[in-house]
């Protein structure tokens, strides 16, 4: 007997989505910093037993759209009630309510499986846990309750386990040896993307997006040019940073998590392009691979 599903997994943004994709794939696929809207994309991650495949899907954090651009993210999170077959909604110690009353009912509704997972336990102590704990059972009643920790691995195995037991008997979706949806360049503006949230403040990581427009892959060097969007001119300048040493370091780390991604050299040129108002353009949206609906 095969089994084989997807796994979606929604919440509200900073509940620690990507860490436990990345646990449960075992491999940094989804970018994780401490910013809000760090997930834009809605990224696959297959993991592929003998008798088993699930896939898991990171959505971005559940918020109010304010422009175009965050519209678009929240049509990844509505279509991750439309195929899966286990629904995964993750809150953290203190959270008290989703951020869209609608998506909160299609949650209590749910006509599959549901698995509400407590994160972040290793910050809590028994007396909150136990509160949480009765606060969310009360909340979704038909749902199973899982306390973790992503990052600390608590609780992890269990969870992965019993969604296993959840799958439904099928055929692998995707070949054995594949290991996400996404394409390299992919993966390498989310890496770059990561630096840029990680290091700039306010306004500038959201008005970033990154464009890879040569990846060229030979025996033992990736040879790839990025350019990095930003919506106006003082932005670029931030970006670049004083003789462009700013913009050095995000070359430098984000080719360093590319070595180890990749498994081989690479040769990273980045260039920063003025794109104004991208987030607001529909033809740029969809340009950079964001649903229109």
């Amino acid at each position: 007997m095969h089994k084989a599903g997807f796994v979606n997994i929604i919440g509200n943004p900073n509940v620690g989505k990507s860490t436990l994709m990345n646990a449960f794939v075992g491999e940094k696929l989804s970018i994780i910093t401490s910013k809000a809207q760090t997930t834009r994309h809605r990224i696959l991650g297959i993991v592929n037993g003998d008798d088993f495949q699930m896939v898991l899907s990171d959505t971005p954090g559940i918020i109010k759209p304010a422009y175009q651009l965050q519209e678009s993210m929240m049509s990844f999170v509505k279509s991750a009630f439309e195929d899966a077959d286990v629904l995964i909604y993750m809150v953290e110690i203190g959270e008290k309510e989703l951020k869209d009353e609608t998506l909160f009912k299609k949650i209590t509704n749910s006509k599959i499986p549901v698995l509400i997972l407590l994160n972040k336990i290793d910050k809590s102590d028994q007396e909150k846990l136990e509160k949480q704990a009765e606060l969310w059972q009360n909340k979704v009643p038909k749902a199973e309750f899982y306390p973790i920790s992503a990052l600390e691995g608590f609780n992890v195995k269990e969870v992965f386990n019993r969604i296993i037991e959840l799958l439904p008997e099928s055929p692998p979706f995707y070949p054995k040896d594949q290991l996400t949806d996404k394409p390299e360049r992919f993966f390498v503006n989310e890496a770059i993307r990561e630096k840029i949230l990680m290091h700039y403040k306010k306004e500038i990581p959201y008005a970033v997006e990154v464009d890879t427009e040569e990846f060229f892959e030979e025996e033992n060097i990736i040879r790839i040019r990025s350019i990095i969007m930003v919506e106006r001119n003082t932005q670029k300048g931030i970006i670049i940073g004083h003789k462009g040493s700013a913009l050095k370091r995000v070359g430098v780390e984000a080719r360093r998590d590319l070595e180890k991604f990749f498994g081989k050299q690479i040769y990273l040129e980045l260039y920063v392009k003025v794109n104004k108002n991208w987030r607001s353009n529909q033809y740029q949206l969809k340009r950079f691979g964001y649903n229109q609906k």
